[in-house]
């Protein structure tokens, strides 16, 4: 693995989960192997689990984790190729970048959409930049698009949980939510069940509120939420703003939360949140602090997903 954007770096899904949960029931079985080794984390918007996780990752495979947030303590920087900077921005990316390079031996990045421009943010600009430039391996903790070290952690969850011998029906359900948020775990979430292949998928959203058919393609697509919770193994609840009328709300419907009643249409599904969630608005309290949830399991398998990522980025490293 020379780099981790999307799923599309990942030779065999479930290799590395297997590699993860293996770190699960051992954490520090490689503690050396990345001695004498530093991993940058530099985030460009504000992150709790995301950091943390992989900062332990990061020292329980022995390397030195030392976190930038570029958004307070640095210059702002500049993504454009050719821009005559005569406004905000102090640093061209193709400066940093390379002496970044120089300082770490990953560099992982965590950026976010402005939600203003589709095609400047499904561009992943700021993260392909970092990538020409720094001549190092980059990790994405979040980008304009996606989060496929959630995503990992998500399909170890269910692999960890799912014992019966059938596929499990797995549904994403929008949910609402005060202010637009990013299509990212919604995108990264369906281009990773796809990818693994070992479930019967669906997809549940109101109308006006479709994703990129690039992550959806593969996945059942119903407006009925009840339909779609239907028997449902696992439920995953986020919120996405619009994607065709690009970062918009168009509706802030209550009836789309999930409560204990809806989840009479499910078979005991297990329910599922990247987290932070806004409590009593995309999920209901029963929800949450209910034995359905898997939301504190989940974001605790964060770690295994980045130690496992790490480790085969230093492995290839060696080989």
């Amino acid at each position: 693995m020379k780099n981790f954007i999307s799923v599309h770096d990942v030779s065999n899904i479930n290799s590395l989960v297997k590699k993860a949960l293996s770190y699960k029931a051992h954490p520090f079985k490689d503690r050396n192997l990345g001695a004498d080794k530093r991993i940058g984390l530099l985030f460009l918007n504000p992150s709790l689990r995301t950091r943390l996780s992989t900062q332990v990752a990061a020292k329980n495979l022995g390397m030195e984790a030392i976190v930038f947030n570029v958004d307070k303590e640095g210059w702002a920087l500049e993504f454009e190729e050719g821009a005559i900077m005569s406004g905000n921005t102090v640093e061209h990316v193709k400066d940093a970048a390379p002496i970044l390079g120089q300082y770490f031996d990953i560099l992982c990045i965590r950026t976010f959409p402005g939600l203003k421009n589709r095609e400047d943010d499904y561009s992943e600009m700021f993260i392909h930049q970092f990538i020409k430039y720094a001549g190092v391996p980059v990790i994405s903790l979040e980008s304009a698009t996606l989060h496929p070290l959630q995503s990992l952690t998500d399909i170890i969850t269910i692999q960890e949980t799912w014992t019966l011998p059938r596929r499990p029906r797995i549904v994403l359900t929008w949910a609402p939510h005060i202010k637009p948020l990013p299509q990212c775990v919604s995108n990264s979430f369906a281009q990773w069940v796809n990818a693994w292949g070992e479930a019967d998928f669906v997809i549940t959203h109101p109308v006006d509120y479709e994703l990129a058919e690039q992550f959806t393609k593969g996945a059942m697509i119903t407006h009925n939420q009840d339909e779609a919770l239907k028997d449902a193994d696992y439920v995953y609840v986020k919120n996405w703003s619009t994607y065709t009328d690009y970062g918009k709300v168009y509706e802030n419907d209550p009836s789309w939360m999930l409560t204990d009643e809806k989840m009479k249409l499910t078979n005991q599904a297990k329910v599922m949140h990247c987290l932070p969630v806004r409590r009593n608005v995309e999920l209901s309290d029963e929800i949450l602090d209910g034995p359905h949830s898997l939301v504190t399991r989940e974001a605790g398998n964060r770690v295994w997903a980045a130690q496992a990522v790490i480790a085969s980025i230093l492995e290839q490293s060696k080989s």
